[in-house]
């Protein structure tokens, strides 16, 4: 197509039959690939006509193609998510609580994501009962949870902590004769009263378990359960052979017979010896009088573990919280 000289009456350019001359054309060959929207020639100042686009116009110059409206969704198609089938037959459902995954990841177990997909694989059970459906909700102060047979803690009011009490503190609240006590490393602004966990008799350090949590100090204290307590023992040296398993054999004291699980030389130096061992029995004072009775006297004792919980680096003198792990661990060990 050519175009001439712009015919005055119509204000649009002349058209011959059949392209020629020189100039720009307007539109696309036929079969060119495109979006449908062919450029035409306007009238218009300066040289050389000016273009417009458009279906009608392309319609016009006989290379019309459907405009279609842009789709709204881009990328390939999401099928929606599923929706959860009625859960309200769980005898703990409650439709105002919290639901299941929200409260395992609140409870530092996994994300929401993961707690979805250990409830999806039978991995949680709430008041033993298995949940396998997503969409439970439940009042996490009045269900217990377990996750691969551990129960995870939902109750906010409950403590756990570790002291690592130094030498010369009192394994007490508050001592009447003014000396060190455990009240004097706790926060003045704890609102939650806690108390200890067994003892430590005034002149052994080491780990201290203290919370308010009485059904797990009950069971970390009673004989039934046998929680086992390392310690470091430092006795005068050389140490003859065959007290080790002296002492795993049981000795008879004057409340009878006591012996340890585990006797392990740690290192030795010139005068000095240290051991660990390993006991559940809970008796005042068990380990000093079973190293007197084999006539090593105990110079330093040490707890460095209790149950499933480790003295680890912490400082002397300082109170840490336990982690949510750690809780779920100490409550497993005594069936919690």
């Amino acid at each position: 197509m050519a175009y001439g000289k712009r015919n005055s009456g119509s204000g649009r350019p002349a058209r011959s039959g059949a392209p020629s001359g020189k100039g720009r054309t307007g539109g696309r060959p036929a079969g060119a690939k495109g979006k449908g929207r062919v450029a035409t020639p306007k009238a218009g100042k300066g040289k050389g006509p000016k273009f417009r686009s458009g279906a009608p116009y392309a319609q016009e110059m006989g290379e019309y193609r459907p405009q279609h409206k842009a789709s709204k969704n881009f990328g390939p198609h999401r099928p929606r998510r599923p929706k959860n089938a009625p859960v309200d037959h769980y005898p703990f459902y409650d439709a105002e609580g919290v639901r299941l995954q929200k409260v395992m990841a609140s409870a530092g177990v996994a994300s929401r994501r993961v707690c979805e997909q250990m409830i999806e694989e039978g991995r949680v059970t709430v008041n033993d009962v298995l949940v396998t459906e997503l969409g439970v909700r439940v009042k996490p102060d009045q269900v217990v949870i377990q996750v691969d047979g551990m129960t995870i803690q939902t109750n906010d009011k409950l403590v756990y902590m570790v002291l690592n009490k130094p030498a010369g503190v009192v394994s007490a609240m508050e001592d009447p004769d003014g000396r060190p006590n455990i009240s004097d490393f706790l926060r003045s602004s704890m609102t939650e009263r806690v108390f200890h966990v067994g003892r430590l008799d005034l002149e052994t350090e080491g780990l201290l378990l203290l919370t308010n949590d009485g059904e797990l100090a009950n069971r970390l204290t009673h004989p039934s359960y046998q929680v086992p307590k390392t310690y470091l023992v430092q006795v005068p040296g050389p140490m003859e052979p065959g007290i080790g398993a002296a002492m795993k054999k049981g000795l008879r004291l004057e409340d009878g017979v006591s012996r340890v699980d585990d006797f392990r030389l740690v290192d030795s130096t010139p005068g000095h010896v240290l051991v660990e061992v390993t006991i559940h029995s809970g008796k005042n004072r068990i380990i000093r009088r079973m190293f007197d009775h084999v006539g090593y006297p105990v110079e330093k004792l040490v707890r460095v573990q209790m149950g499933p919980i480790q003295i680890g680096s912490q400082k002397q003198g300082t109170v840490r919280n336990l982690s949510k792990v750690e809780i779920g661990k100490l409550l497993a060990s005594v069936g919690l």
